[in-house]
């Protein structure tokens, strides 16, 4: 009804219309099971870019094209460096608001979505807040960078410890080398200490480690070249530890190996420390709702890790913060179990999603499975995930006799590992359930046993399922003695 009211002769309607008739045609157009087909044997695949259609990006449609990524010595834009920008100074204002004093040091993990996704939104933020915005040329490539004064950026400049995931790393080197240019330069400003904390942080590194100026000056870093985990997450999903300072010193000793100009993967884990002892943020973003916080191990692996190895090392509580630039031009900075909180209700324990998931079978019971182990890592790493959180996921998939049944049918190993985390989180004192979950839950996880052996019968103590990595004793011990030898 209301579209027969529409005065289709209208320019800003006819417009529209348009619009909507070319994307229904692009969309149409796509032949992604032809490609695949096609280069399966050989055949050539026309190249388009990529990017995510929900940031506007329409011109990735047709899908079904070899698609290439962007040009890397273009990041970061004109665009993203005004919305990182933004989150810096929301970053900062949010700080000053709940501590009375800016940060000093900010830990961000930088990934390679911020880059093939947003065009270096987070690259634009890290310069912001050392208080540098990157040069142009004509054709919007990046020449180089020039500082703020302090007078017109009217604030201290913030230092900043970046873990770097693998792929940033590996793919990226460009930005990564820009970025430690602007530490350096930064750093050898003649400023006062209180306007300037990577200065500050630099001089105090300099008189920790007898005067080397480049080691002073590191602040970008990852794991070791040609491995991708921050480590943490190994020692969760195996349970193998017993307190936070277990969980920082995986962390540390995997992720302490420096990059920048002319340092591409050395061994600065004293460094690395140095820097983290002054972190009061630790933070991350996110840039669509295809992906999120429990998309990935990583995210909590690097950020969890982050918070407990500055946590452990300083000795004090470190703030958790989540940038939001899903819509660039309402740009949010929230507390992590806010964004956690967020996710959940929208996606976890949403009845669409759930159902979405089940007609996905084995697959679908699994991906919750992975889902409800990366909540139980967010809480391992930064005790963020509120007690209720646990008790309706307890409640959805092992009280709810439907969804039970479910796991029952297609994946019970699934359902046995989500059991056996939230267990595990109680036991490790993560979770306080309610008394009718904390009683049902071991109720049901002594039935989801019975269901295995029913299913593996004679090979059920030599097998375990789920995404669990087996870690043997021996293991553990090494990373121990490895992790002394390392840290000190």
């Amino acid at each position: 009804m209301l579209l027969e009211k529409i005065n289709w002769q209208d320019p800003v309607w006819r417009k529209i219309k348009e619009r909507v008739l070319d994307l229904n045609k692009r969309i149409e157009e796509s032949r992604e099971i032809e490609a695949l087909l096609n280069g399966l044997v050989g055949g050539y695949i026309p190249a388009g870019p990529s990017g995510l259609i929900t940031r506007g990006r329409d011109d990735v449609l047709p899908t079904g094209r070899n698609f290439y990524s962007v040009d890397p010595h273009r990041i970061p834009t004109k665009s993203a460096f005004e919305v990182g920008k933004v989150l810096a100074e929301k970053v900062i204002e949010k700080y000053l608001r709940e501590e009375s004093r800016y940060p000093e040091n900010i830990a961000i993990y930088w990934m390679c979505s911020d880059i093939m996704w947003a065009d270096g939104e987070g690259m634009g933020q890290i310069l912001y807040l050392m208080g540098v915005k990157p040069l142009w040329l004509p054709n919007g490539k990046v020449k180089g960078f020039e500082i703020i004064p302090l007078e017109e950026l009217g604030r201290p400049r913030i230092d900043v410890t970046i873990r770097v995931s693998g792929i940033t790393r590996d793919n990226f080197p460009m930005c990564i080398e820009l970025v430690d240019e602007a530490v350096q330069s930064v750093a050898t400003l003649n400023e006062p200490l209180e306007m300037n904390f990577v200065r500050k942080h630099t001089l105090e590194r300099l008189t920790q480690n007898g005067g080397d100026l480049r080691s002073a000056t590191l602040r970008i870093f990852s794991s070791m070249p040609g491995t991708y985990l921050a480590g943490t997450q190994l020692a969760v999903y195996a349970s193998a530890w017993k307190e936070e300072k277990d969980l920082a010193e995986v962390f540390l000793y995997w992720n302490g190996y420096a990059y920048g100009k002319g340092i591409w993967g050395e061994s600065r884990h004293k460094e690395f420390s140095q820097q983290l002892k002054t972190v009061d943020i630790t933070y991350n973003k996110v840039v669509s709702d295809e992906y999120d916080l429990f998309g990935c191990c990583s995210y909590f692996g690097t950020q969890g890790g982050l918070t407990v190895a500055a946590k452990y090392l300083s000795g004090r509580e470190v703030k958790t913060y989540y940038g939001d630039t899903r819509n660039p031009d309402f740009v949010e900075v929230r507390d992590l179990a806010d964004e956690i909180r967020r996710v959940v209700r929208t996606k976890l324990l949403n009845p669409k999603w759930i159902e979405g998931m089940k007609r996905h079978g084995y697959k679908g019971a699994g991906d919750i499975s992975k889902r409800v182990g990366r909540v139980y890592g967010w809480e391992a790493t930064t005790q963020a995930v509120d007690d209720w959180i646990f008790d309706e996921i307890a409640r959805t998939f092992i009280m709810n006799e439907e969804n039970r049944e479910f796991f029952r049918e297609n994946n019970p190993w699934a359902l046995e590992e989500t059991a056996r985390r939230l267990i595990e989180a109680m036991e490790r004192g993560l979770w306080n359930p309610a008394e009718d979950v904390k009683d049902a839950l071991k109720f049901y996880y002594l039935e989801i046993e019975g269901w295995l052996e029913e299913r593996t019968g004679d090979i059920r103590d030599g097998f375990q399922g789920g995404s669990i990595d087996i870690i043997t004793a021996d293991e553990i011990k090494a990373w121990k003695e490895k992790m002394q030898e390392v840290l000190g």
